[in-house]
């Protein structure tokens, strides 16, 4: 599962479902997902599916993590800019730690907020062995966000609830975009992009998808 070729066949079929962004391919094929998922599920780590990762929560599908990297990617202060690095980022749900690291190769900095006390350890102990200089744990309500680390030029979030935290939008620096899932028709979820412009907020939905509930607290 260390091999180089397996990612890269994952890398291979990102692109083939429709991944276009090089420094998203780039990036999911820099991180050794394997290494975040207990040993029993290493095998099924490069491929297109959500594993358990404990207390409930998984590790989101590859494909779904690409493609909110893209969108976050996508946000209007990087319009003329395809090759450059998104600024400070704010990730909602730490979870085993594998998103933050593919974020850390497109961000300049990575801030993430874990609820639960055990995937929050489970995450520091996967970025250990990374010595990711950029990428900071926290411990807190997600629903919260962290406004000492504010403004954000991306956040983005790996649960969803019923609408958007103000926190977020409040956090969101002008130019700045959001992707997070949120609740919509039939108790279904979609995703929301939210970009903060100078006309105001500006919001768009996108396809179904299926996250753990957003939950405040700490546990």
């Amino acid at each position: 599962m260390a091999s180089e070729a397996v990612r890269q066949r994952m890398v291979r079929r990102l692109a083939a479902q429709g991944i276009a962004d090089e420094r998203v391919l780039k990036a999911m094929g820099a991180v050794a997902r394997h290494a975040f998922v207990d040993g029993a599920l290493a095998a099924q780590a490069y491929e297109d599916t959500s594993l358990p990762i404990g207390l409930g929560q998984t590790i989101s599908k590859p494909s779904v993590v690409a493609r909110m990297v893209e969108l976050l990617l996508a946000a209007p202060a990087l319009a003329d800019q395809p090759q450059a690095r998104l600024g400070r980022v704010l990730e909602i749900g730490t979870g085993c730690g594998y998103q933050a690291a593919v974020l850390s190769h497109v961000t300049r900095e990575v801030y993430s907020i874990e609820r639960l006390r055990g995937l929050h350890e489970k995450a520091r102990a996967n970025l250990r062995p990374l010595r990711l200089a950029t990428v900071h744990l926290l411990l807190g309500d997600g629903m919260q966000g962290y406004p000492a680390g504010a403004p954000y030029a991306g956040i983005i979030a790996a649960a969803g609830g019923a609408d958007l935290p103000a926190a977020w939008l409040d956090q969101l620096a002008p130019g700045g975009r959001l992707v997070a899932p949120v609740q919509s028709g039939n108790a279904g979820q979609a995703l929301v992009i939210i970009d903060k412009t100078n006309r105001g907020v500006e919001r768009r939905f996108l396809e179904a998808v299926n996250f753990v509930p957003l939950k405040s607290g700490i546990a």
